[in-house]
């Protein structure tokens, strides 16, 4: 499996040059890795219809316990064959759509470490891969949807798509630490199996919000379902990954992963039953007033997303089922829908349906491969779609209390879905023949297969849905309940309630279908409502944030060395002085020594010259005085003892002053530009964190916290170094690193200093 995926991202960075070599055939050269990718993960299924996990792990941080690991099971299953499966389709689509785009070896790149990653994702046997996974999905993401970065409506749809889901990322981070925290581990085939661990602990509560709002917002949950449609401006291609099958799968994905852990209460009942309706029926109704192909379908992915949250949430076994039968339609029929619209729009350059119509005859192929998908999107018997929407009809109505509300939400929702597939076939393919802006002809065979494919398979398995079932389905199904359960599928259930609601589905969709116009007239006062909702929360956020950070890059970071400076003290007296006000017993435990006169007199030198330096309007007058200061501690230095350090102090000091004096002399002339108020705060300041770096030191020299070190280096000095100055061998020695980065500092320090010494103001002619 690791293999697998290092395959993936090993023959991304070379797409740009595979394209470059062969434009017309990249497509289908590089389909050939999730082409071998889907083999791969078809040589499973028999290992995983059994009931078997494939299971492999590698070394990661084996001092911290962490290896990288991978599990295969049903669910992993059928969500890496859609991941690849889907992707061979869009990678070989994509060479077609993109053939004369300058970038688009770039952006197949993109597309597959896209893949990759989300590949990674349900495949990972570890919480922290699985989530290193994750934030790849939304970078890779975020360059496929900002592809045409030259627009501006692209960058901020892939910024606002990046910003939802990353913020997502950190709570889902917080949510996989605590589960990590609490089970003490990170393996997943671990934590599945001791799956009560979490649901009788004290931090389930926190652990379930903090995932929920993870996948929430992967998956275009309300109130996160807003960045979905904008994510539209994505190229084509992208937008039929990322919404059939891959990026917003990957919240469903992680809730039927964690429904054996934190599945089965009454609080994921309800939250994800809750928000899992109520963006299913928004969605749908959503969808409806829209023209545009793509936004159409972007507004039935949050609809069927919404409906997977749903049915996970309500937790039956009937309901988990569904839920399985229910994502593999869904992603048939909008992969295959997704491709259609790209197709339409590559070869009448239109996207709006209202002024698409009469494309059967020049598309008819794209035409076929539409009715299929729309026909399974709409629940029509034999397709796969119409034993999705009757089992869908079967869960909601007959295992939960909550029945009667859900059966009428999901009633609502796939009369919409009808009105919704009629409109993307009947009014582009079928409608009055209308002009567009090129030339009508059939699109290439890489556009046009996959969305057949795809269309086919749903009429196909609805005819002949045993293998499915048995083979991807059921071991899907048993990985959520953490049980072996077996699933049936069949077209003819006899004459019940679910067959009288999908007739019922079908009237309300073609009645809806010819009063659309009509609807859209009556609701249109209430449009504006749309700029109430949580997307207009998300803008006034952000524009708050970057009022804030505005505001606070003009206070704290204008330029300003003295502002700088000024900050930077002021909070080390708040929060270092505040902790020694609160923590420090006392001064009590200050013992200073005897004064004699000659140091007294040394420390009456060294705070004289300090005023001076700072009261003087002389610059070389205030450099003579911080001279002296230097050359008092050269002289405090020398009397205890330390002649060398007095030495260098003593060098370091003339090279200072000099150094200050031959840059100065180049400086305009001495100006205050601070007025008395602002001297005072100054100086109140500069006293303040005097006097608290003092009252440090002295507490500092009272603290022993281990044993003093200067008997290790006076008893080995000798022996080790063959020096006797131990001071020097320290230096030279024992920190003869850290020495050598302050000669090297010293170093740039003289170059830089040479430098300006050099820099000499050009004389004009003739002065």
């Amino acid at each position: 499996m690791l293999l697998v995926i290092l395959v993936i991202f090993a023959v991304a960075p070379a797409a740009p040059w595979i394209h470059r070599a062969a434009p017309r055939l990249s497509g289908w050269l590089l389909a050939v890795v999730p082409a071998g990718a889907t083999v791969y993960l078809l040589a499973q299924i028999p290992e995983v219809a059994a009931g078997n996990a494939v299971t492999a792990a590698y070394p990661w941080a084996p001092g911290m316990g962490l290896t990288l690991s991978f599990y295969l099971d049903g669910l992993s299953l059928l969500f890496g064959l859609l991941i690849t499966g889907i992707g061979a389709l869009v990678v070989a689509y994509t060479g077609a759509y993109l053939k004369d785009h300058p970038r688009a070896g770039w952006f197949q790149a993109y597309i597959l470490l896209f893949m990759g990653s989300m590949l990674g994702v349900v495949l990972s046997g570890n919480l922290l891969s699985l989530f290193v996974f994750w934030e790849l999905t939304s970078l890779t993401s975020y360059l496929l949807i900002g592809f045409d970065h030259e627009r501006a409506a692209a960058r901020e749809s892939a910024w606002q798509a990046l910003l939802v889901t990353a913020a997502g990322g950190l709570a889902l981070l917080a949510g996989l630490v605590l589960m990590g925290v609490v089970a003490g581990t990170y393996d997943l085939e671990t934590l599945l199996a001791s799956e009560d661990v979490f649901r009788e602990h004290g931090l389930y509560v926190p652990i379930l919000l903090l995932v929920l709002i993870g996948a929430f917002t992967k998956s275009a949950q309300w109130p996160f379902h807003f960045w979905l449609p904008n994510a539209m401006e994505a190229p084509t291609p992208a937008s039929a990954y990322l919404h059939s099958s891959t990026m917003v799968k990957a919240g469903i994905y992680l809730l039927a992963r964690f429904n054996p852990m934190l599945g089965g209460t009454d609080l994921w009942f309800w939250l994800l039953t809750g928000f899992g309706a109520a963006t299913m029926a928004l969605g749908a109704c959503m969808a409806l007033p829209q023209n545009y192909l793509k936004r159409l379908l972007a507004y039935t992915t949050i609809s069927a997303l919404g409906a997977l949250t749903m049915l996970i949430g309500m937790g039956t076994e009937l309901a988990l089922k569904t839920a399985m039968v229910f994502l593999l339609v869904h992603a048939l029929y909008k992969g295959a829908l997704f491709l259609v619209a790209g197709s339409i729009d590559h070869e009448t350059g239109e996207k709006d349906i209202t002024r698409l119509g009469g494309l059967r005859a020049h598309l008819p192929i794209t035409f076929a491969a539409a009715a299929l998908a729309a026909l399974s999107m709409a629940g029509i018997p034999p397709f796969f779609g119409f034993m999705g929407k009757e089992l869908m009809y079967e869960a909601v109505t007959g295992d939960v209390a909550e029945g009667a509300i859900l059966g009428g939400l999901a009633l609502l929702t796939n009369i919409l879905m009808v009105t919704v597939a009629g409109l993307l076939v009947l009014r582009p393919f079928l409608g009055a023949r209308q002009s567009t802006p090129k030339e009508l002809h059939e699109a290439p065979v890489a556009m046009w297969l996959g969305p057949a494919l795809l269309g086919g398979l749903g009429l196909f398995i609805g005819l002949f849905p045993g293998f499915t079932a048995a083979n991807l389905i059921a071991p899907a199904a048993s990985a959520l309940l953490a049980a072996p359960v077996e699933v049936e599928l069949v077209l003819w259930h006899g004459v019940n309630l679910p067959l009288l609601l999908s007739v019922l589905t079908l009237a309300g969709g073609a009645a809806i279908y010819w009063l659309r116009d009509g609807l859209g007239r009556l609701t249109a006062p209430l449009a504006p409502l749309t700029n109430l909702g949580p997307e207009r929360g998300y803008e006034l956020t952000l524009a708050g944030v970057l009022g804030f950070s505005a505001w606070q890059t003009r206070t704290l970071q204008n330029g300003y060395l003295r502002r700088y400076m000024l900050i930077t003290v002021l909070t080390t007296i708040i929060l270092a002085g505040g902790t020694f006000v609160t923590r420090f017993a006392g001064l009590d435990s200050i013992v200073l020594s005897e004064v004699r006169f000659y140091e007294g007199v040394l420390a009456a030198l060294i705070l004289l010259s300090a005023v001076f330096a700072v009261w003087t309007s002389s610059r070389l007058a205030a450099v003579a005085a911080i001279g002296v200061v230097g050359y008092a501690m050269a002289i405090i230095f020398l009397i205890y003892g330390a002649p060398d350090l007095a030495m260098t102090q003593f060098v370091i000091e003339t090279l200072t002053v000099i150094l200050f004096v031959l840059v100065f002399y180049h400086l305009s002339r001495f100006a205050v530009y601070a007025g008395r108020a602002t001297q005072f705060r100054d100086a109140v300041v500069a006293i303040t964190i005097g006097v608290l770096m003092t009252v440090f030191a002295f507490v500092a020299t009272q603290i022993q916290f281990h044993d003093s070190i200067h008997e290790f280096f006076a008893e080995r000095s000798l022996p080790d170094a063959h020096g006797r100055n131990f001071v020097n061998v320290i230096l030279v020695d024992f920190r003869s690193l850290d020495t050598l980065a302050e000669i090297a500092v010293l170093a740039v320090a003289g170059l830089g200093a040479y430098s300006l010494l050099r820099l000499r103001p050009k004389r004009k002619k003739g002065s």
